[in-house]
């Protein structure tokens, strides 16, 4: 085995220890992005956040890219506010205002010039880990703009539906195909959480919002009246349930014993909607299967803290 293989399957590995991260987050786009803030912030003991990245979306909730992303950048300091941490404040940054459109031109923003500066002090033993939960634009430019830092870097990104799965139109990688091309296709050290098929198990419900959340603080209320609106609104049943996707990044990089995943050949996104496949190509790890109820009982003693 190649020692650029060797090195690759090292930052594979579960992370031991403590590590430095940062988020990459669309976070007005859904409700999941908020849980997956509050829950990395609450897990200090293993999780030493180093900055927060806005990412750009366009649906529904913006006018478009540029919008959605400025709206996540206000929702960050939103959450912090409620958490009483302000003093990350000065380490939020937006990100790019459009999605990437050529695979070998970064869009320049102060995201992504901040995580192309920040990984090189890091190294191929002691890497970077990249939480992503939205569009990958950000991160894809930040390689673009410096190569060296793929070596450097652990990029845990949930993002396109399962391998198997009959079309890859999931919206973080739909909106993104060339930025996803990039990081899949750069030798980046990759940990994919695929939404269809895989995290799409990961829900909760009015009742257990109600019992675990309501009334513990004021981060908990605001996060239980998005869920539960949201949850209403877009199901035509009393008993419905919400995915709350952007969790299972944090639970991944936890290594709290809350995934089981696989080495497999990385795929390739294709401009169509669908991956294809090279068995030669280099590895990435990939999760198949959530412990949900495991790491619901995580999120929910610590959101509940404080």
């Amino acid at each position: 085995m190649k020692e650029t293989d060797t090195l690759l399957l090292n930052r594979l590995k579960r992370p031991e220890g403590k590590i430095d991260v940062v988020l990459d987050t669309d976070t007005y786009n859904e409700i999941d992005d908020q849980f997956a803030l509050a829950y990395l912030l609450r897990s200090g003991e293993k999780l030493n956040v180093k900055a927060i990245y806005a990412a750009p979306f366009f649906n529904e909730k913006s006018e478009g890219p540029a919008d959605g992303m400025e709206k996540s950048f206000q929702e960050i300091h939103r959450i912090l506010e409620l958490m009483g941490r302000t003093d990350m404040a000065e380490h939020v940054y937006r990100g790019s205002c459009s999605y990437l459109t050529d695979e070998t031109k970064p869009v320049i923003s102060p995201a992504a010039e901040h995580l192309a500066h920040l990984a090189m002090e890091y190294t191929p033993e002691r890497p970077l880990y990249v939480g992503a939960i939205g569009a990958i634009t950000n991160v894809a430019s930040a390689i673009l703009l410096q190569p060296e830092i793929r070596d450097r870097i652990v990029l845990v990104w949930l993002g396109g539906n399962a391998h198997w799965w009959p079309d890859n139109r999931e919206f973080n990688l739909m909106q993104d195909v060339a930025a996803a091309r990039v990081v899949f296709g750069c030798g980046a050290a990759l940990v994919q959480l695929p939404c269809m098929g895989v995290v799409s198990a990961f829900t909760t419900c009015e009742g257990e919002l109600e019992q675990f959340l309501r009334g513990k603080n004021a981060l908990c209320d605001y996060l239980v009246e998005l869920a539960e609106r949201e949850g209403a609104a877009g199901s035509p049943y009393r008993c419905w349930t919400r995915t709350i996707w952007d969790v299972t990044v944090v639970g991944w990089l936890l290594n709290g014993g809350f995934m089981r995943d696989a080495l497999v050949s990385a795929p390739i996104p294709q401009y169509d909607h669908h991956y294809s496949f090279n068995p030669e190509n280099h590895l990435i790890r990939c999760v198949y299967h959530i412990e949900r109820d495991r790491l619901f009982e995580d999120l929910f003693r610590k959101l509940s803290e404080g």
